[in-house]
């Protein structure tokens, strides 16, 4: 059932959003702009769901994969579409960094996952003559003409990163299908029995890091086109690591599709009514439906939606004896 409402809902974002919003900007843009926390959402739920690891410094990936895109197309000429891989796999490059923290467990993997974070947003600030230090990168060249389309405009980058989060989907599916998908669930259960049977435990956790890494890295590669602009505090800002979070596990970060519908919920929910009821801190009423959804339903959004869809209705002829 999972699988036909992620088809679902894959098919109205496809055809219903640009045909109804196609023509406000404003609107569309906003859709973009829930759909690129919903890629960091996707990421990051991979990475916590089949490889175990909750992180709070996807910021860093995001960063770096920004970053490698812009400085390859404004310095190199590199063109857009090409740069937005580099920029996952440069992110997935970083990664090898933190490699020592998987040797760490729980809180202590994904606090020093934040600090490493924190490590990558100094060096982009220092790095003057690549990155343009504290005062950014302007102008950084936009999405092109591509088969007479222009992905430059708020719609054509809609329908790019709409593409990037499909393929992400897509990747998490077979993953989570595979073998190595079934040892990552049986790890969940007792990682020191599954190395006992020959489960290659720090490989498997290696891969789920480099392949959320380069996802991440790819969706902040198209922000930087996006919005044609990067500094390193926005970059690298927490933003685009507790946003996520929030998203993934409002709309349930354990199925595949949950974070995707719960960035979508979460952000055009707070953009479109709360920030217009509370101008300042209207994100405190995400921590309260977040405390909610926790307490009502833990599994998430998603959940809720396919157990409607599922319920079965009672027996007529059960229904018809017990008024008899």
């Amino acid at each position: 059932m999972n699988i036909k409402i992620s088809a679902l809902m894959l098919a109205v974002m496809y055809l219903g959003v640009p045909f109804l919003l196609g023509g406000n900007d404003y609107l569309i843009g906003l859709v973009a702009s829930a759909l690129i926390i919903a890629g960091v959402a996707v990421a990051w739920a991979l990475l916590g769901n089949l490889g175990g690891m909750v992180s709070f410094g996807h910021a860093a990936f995001f960063g770096v994969g920004a970053y490698t895109s812009a400085v390859l197309t404004m310095d190199y000429g590199v063109p857009v579409f090409v740069a937005l891989v580099v920029g996952g796999i440069g992110a997935s490059l970083s990664s090898i960094f933190m490699m020592p923290a998987l040797r760490l467990r729980g809180p202590y993997f994904a606090l020093a996952i934040l600090a490493y974070a924190e490590i990558f947003k100094i060096l982009a600030t220092e790095a003057t003559g690549l990155t343009g230090g504290a005062g950014g990168l302007l102008s950084i060249p936009s999405l092109p003409v591509f088969a007479g389309v222009d992905f430059g405009t708020k719609l054509g980058g809609y329908i790019v990163i709409l593409n990037i989060v499909t393929l992400m989907l897509i990747t998490y599916y077979f993953i989570r299908r595979s073998s190595y998908g079934l040892a990552l669930k049986a790890m969940h259960d007792s990682e020191l029995a599954t190395r006992i049977v020959g489960v290659p435990a720090t490989y498997l956790k290696v891969v789920m890091l480099l392949v959320s890494a380069f996802m991440t890295g790819a969706v902040g590669a198209f922000n930087a086109h996006y919005i044609n602009f990067l500094e390193p505090d926005y970059a690298f800002s927490g933003t685009w690591t507790v946003f996520p979070i929030v998203a993934a596990i409002f709309g349930g970060y354990r199925t595949l599709s949950g974070p995707v519908l719960g960035a979508l919920f979460i952000y055009l929910v707070d953009q479109l009514v709360f920030k217009n009821l509370i101008p300042q801190g209207h994100q405190m009423i995400l921590g309260v439906m977040l405390a909610g959804m926790i307490i009502l339903s833990p599994s998430g959004l998603l959940p809720v939606i396919t157990n409607l869809f599922t319920r079965k209705k009672p027996d007529n002829k059960r229904g018809e004896a017990q008024h008899a």
